[in-house]
């Protein structure tokens, strides 16, 4: 079990919050290979593949031949739809493309547990009890970011349900981002320096993950 530090909302430190064994100290024989399959996977679900460009056939344009084959001293010419002309069509360029691979349950779940035991042993996690802004804040919540983790880097926020005054109080700091508790993944708790998480999160985190 690890202990990391519990703050107030105003950002005064009240004390420490013992970590659940079963999601911040979790092996596994080959950590690495199993975080990179998943995140590899989960980014790739994250492409569009909607890049698409016109090939020949799809092109405006004549079908007609420019001018006769031989006699005239040019190269022999197609259509206006050749790619080798301005405004053909495009060889061999971006079609429409599904990326998506299907992440197994288990892999994704031992995966994010993981991530969140590299957090812990780096000491990059804390703890705040509450979270209640009466109307959007901005600047008190950064004043609360500046107290209890100080360094200008990249943090994520796990909170408990869709509270619209924490979201939009902290929606324009730039090194911060947010996320639902019960809906976070390994790759966005790999990419942030420091992971907060509120109290009412840590426990939802324990309701659905530890299974």
């Amino acid at each position: 079990m690890l202990k990391v530090n519990k703050y107030s909302m105003q950002g005064v430190e009240i004390g420490t919050t013992t970590l659940p064994k079963s999601l911040f100290a979790v092996e596994s024989k080959n950590p690495k290979a199993l975080l990179y399959e998943v995140i590899n996977m989960y980014l790739a679900n994250q492409r569009q593949g909607t890049s698409c460009v016109q090939t020949r056939a799809e092109a405006q344009g004549s079908g007609k031949k420019l001018f006769r084959q031989k006699g005239t001293g040019n190269a022999r010419p197609g259509n206006l739809r050749t790619p080798l002309r301005v405004g053909g069509g495009n060889a061999f360029g971006p079609r429409p493309k599904d990326w998506y691979k299907l992440i197994p349950k288990k892999k994704k779940r031992l995966a994010l547990k993981l991530a969140l035991t590299q957090r812990a042993n780096a000491k990059q996690v804390v703890v705040i009890e509450n979270l209640d802004f009466e109307k959007p804040n901005t600047k008190q919540a950064t004043e609360l970011l500046a107290k209890i983790t100080p360094e200008r880097s990249k943090k994520l926020l796990l909170i408990d349900g869709s509270d619209t005054n924490i979201i939009k109080s902290f929606t324009n700091i730039p090194y911060i981002k947010l996320n639902r508790a019960d809906s976070t993944f390994a790759y966005e708790i790999l990419n942030c320096n420091c992971l907060i998480v509120t109290e009412a999160a840590l426990k939802k985190m324990k309701e659905v993950f530890v299974k």
